[in-house]
């Protein structure tokens, strides 16, 4: 197969790795044309391919959300592979993938994805939206990164628990039915299951699901220590059983309101000052 690559020189593990040796590695029999997508109109360049042809996306979570939005209305029109290459890949885990494993095709995964509308923009995700103290990790993440210092989101987490981040008063809406919460420390809706490198706060989200729902997380109520105790089963996705402090929601529609505005993040991308966002499948 002769694959279009269009691949992300700023992920993590593209830009310590020679990008073709390692596709002709897990693909001997294949042929590639390299792109650097971060110099591309994608859309033009979709626009010029033939519908016959085949697309591979080498990068991390934010490159597919990049190129799901910026294909505009050709999304869906050619056959999508995906290598991941970013430091969290997300999405990889999600469909039961390891780093390394050689490119699958991702065409079932890029259909009727919701859409995310915050500050007056509204666009598609693949992963989740994150609000609380993901968002915060994020934002200080984008700091760390562009003051060329290591990132640690684990260490950024348990920082912002205990002295930076203030927990929200939040006001949820799931189709319709308003629910209010104290001090939530995060509020992410969920397509898939994991976020943040490796959290998995909708452990039961299922992506291709039938009824196509959306899940969020709140997290909410108690102090910084009892959190602190409680915030590492994120990563097993067992900090579901705790439900005097954490509930989760389904739904078509989810609305996500804090009284004091706070950064949010969509794939990874970080939206700073956002009061509200609201999630459409």
């Amino acid at each position: 197969m002769n694959f279009h690559v269009l691949y992300n020189p700023l992920s993590g593990h593209v830009a310590s790795q020679p990008v073709e040796s390692e596709l002709k590695a897990l693909l001997p029999n294949d042929e590639f044309e390299l792109n650097d997508v971060t110099k591309l109109n994608l859309h033009e360049y979709l626009t010029a391919l033939g519908e016959s042809e085949t697309v591979l996306l080498v990068g991390g979570d934010g490159t597919l959300n990049r190129f799901i939005n910026d294909s505009g209305d050709l999304l869906g029109k050619h056959s999508v592979y995906y290598y991941a290459a970013g430091n969290g890949n997300d999405f990889w885990s999600d469909i039961g993938r390891k780093r390394g494993d050689a490119p699958v095709c991702i065409d079932e995964y890029l259909k009727n994805l919701p859409a995310v509308t915050v500050n007056g923009r509204t666009q598609k995700f693949l992963n989740g939206i994150g609000f609380g103290i993901d968002g915060y990790c994020c934002e200080v993440g984008d700091k760390l990164r562009a003051a060329n210092k290591p990132v640690n989101y684990t260490s950024i987490a348990i920082k912002g628990l205990l002295f930076h981040f203030k927990p929200r008063t939040a006001k949820v809406t799931v189709d319709g039915k308003e629910h209010v919460f104290k001090k939530v420390w995060i509020a992410p809706t969920m397509n898939g299951r994991y976020y943040g490198g490796g959290m998995i706060p909708t452990p039961a989200q299922e992506r291709l699901g039938s009824d196509k729902k959306v899940s969020a997380c709140i997290m909410y109520g108690k102090g910084k220590l009892r959190t602190l105790i409680a915030f590492p089963t994120i990563f097993k996705g067992e900090h579901v059983k705790k439900t005097n402090m954490v509930k989760v929601f389904t739904g078509k529609e989810i609305t996500v309101k804090f009284y004091k505005p706070c950064a949010l993040q969509i794939d990874g991308e970080t939206v700073l000052g956002v009061t509200e966002y609201t999630v459409r499948v």
